[in-house]
């Protein structure tokens, strides 16, 4: 049984990405400092904390709804993360450990989506 949204094992896998995200980040140029660098660490950061704040909504449907805007920062941060490769920012080894994580965090948020979706259908509706 959970007891709190940081035994999910999406928001662990996405709480690590952040702080992945982050370390990497510190070696980009200053000048993308509020640009790219701002960017890509607020999509990163967006992920588990709408996993959280969803889980905390306490309904289903406000549940799903954060994880579909988490869902769509993971699909932000995966592309912010090949421009960042693209400009030099990021090593390819470090743009593929990232991508890794990030189909993992892409993986793992589909499935709980799709888990809460089908328990939808599965309550009785009201006439």
């Amino acid at each position: 049984m959970l007891k709190s949204y940081k035994d999910l094992k999406v928001w662990q896998q996405s709480y690590a990405l952040c702080l992945e995200v982050y370390r990497l980040t510190k070696g980009f140029p200053k000048e993308e400092l509020y640009g790219l660098t701002s960017q890509v660490r607020r999509s990163a950061v967006s992920i588990p904390s709408n996993i959280a704040e969803g889980y905390g909504r306490r309904t289903k449907p406000d549940y799903v709804r954060s994880l579909y805007i988490a869902y769509g920062s993971v699909c932000e941060l995966e592309t912010q993360i090949l421009l960042s490769r693209d400009l030099g920012y990021i090593q390819v080894k470090d743009k593929d450990v990232l991508e890794q994580e990030v189909g993992e965090v892409e993986r793992m948020l589909k499935g709980l989506i799709k888990a809460l979706e089908k328990s939808f259908t599965l309550e009785p509706s009201t006439p």
